[in-house]
C-alpha cells in the first residue's frame, strides 16, 4: 500500500468516524436537554478545562477540532497497524469494532483523565453502553472499512 492510499483512508475513515460519532454526541446531548455548542465545548475542555464554557463559539470550535483530530490520530494508528498485520481488515466488520471497544476504554481510562477535562469518568448507563457502541459501529467500524479499502489491493496482488 502506498502512502497516498494510506492518507487516503486515515482521511476517509477518520472523516467519516469522527462526523458519525460528533452527530451522536450531539444528539445524546440534545436528549438531555444540552445544545451543540455546549457538547463541543465539553469536548473542548479537554484542552482548556472548564474555561471552555465560556469560550463560546470559538471553544466549541475548537472542541470540534479536537474531535476531528482524535478521529483521525485513531484512523492513522488503525491503518498503520493493519498496513503491517493485513489480516486484520480480512474481516473490518469484526476488527472495527473491536477497534473501536479499544478506543472507547482507551479514551475514558487514559486519555480524558491526563487532559484538563474537569468531570470525572464513569461508566453510567445509559450513557456508557451506548457511547461503547457508538464507538464500535461510528468509530471503529468505518475506520477499518476505509483501511480495508485500500489495503485489500495489496492483499490480492
Amino acid at each position: 500500500m502506498n502512502n497516498l492510499s494510506r492518507l487516503r483512508a486515515v482521511i476517509i475513515g477518520g472523516s467519516i468516524a469522527g462526523a458519525l460519532d460528533i452527530l451522536f454526541a450531539i444528539t445524546f446531548a440534545a436528549t438531555n436537554g444540552r445544545t451543540p455548542a455546549w457538547l463541543l465545548q465539553t469536548v473542548a475542555t479537554g484542552l482548556l478545562g472548564e474555561s471552555a464554557y465560556a469560550g463560546g463559539i470559538p471553544a466549541a470550535i475548537l472542541g470540534l477540532a479536537g474531535h476531528f483530530g482524535m478521529s483521525y490520530l485513531w484512523a492513522a494508528l488503525f491503518v498503520a497497524v493493519a498496513s503491517r498485520l493485513p489480516q486484520l481488515v480480512a474481516k473490518p466488520a469484526v476488527a472495527g469494532p473491536v477497534f473501536g471497544i479499544l478506543v472507547f476504554f482507551t479514551m475514558r481510562l487514559v486519555v480524558l483523565p491526563l487532559s484538563a477535562f474537569p468531570y470525572p469518568v464513569s461508566f453510567s448507563q445509559p450513557g456508557a453502553t451506548l457511547d461503547l457502541l457508538s464507538h464500535m459501529f461510528f468509530v471503529g467500524l468505518p475506520i477499518a472499512l476505509a483501511a480495508a479499502k485500500a489495503i485489500r489491493p495489496r492483499i490480492l496482488a
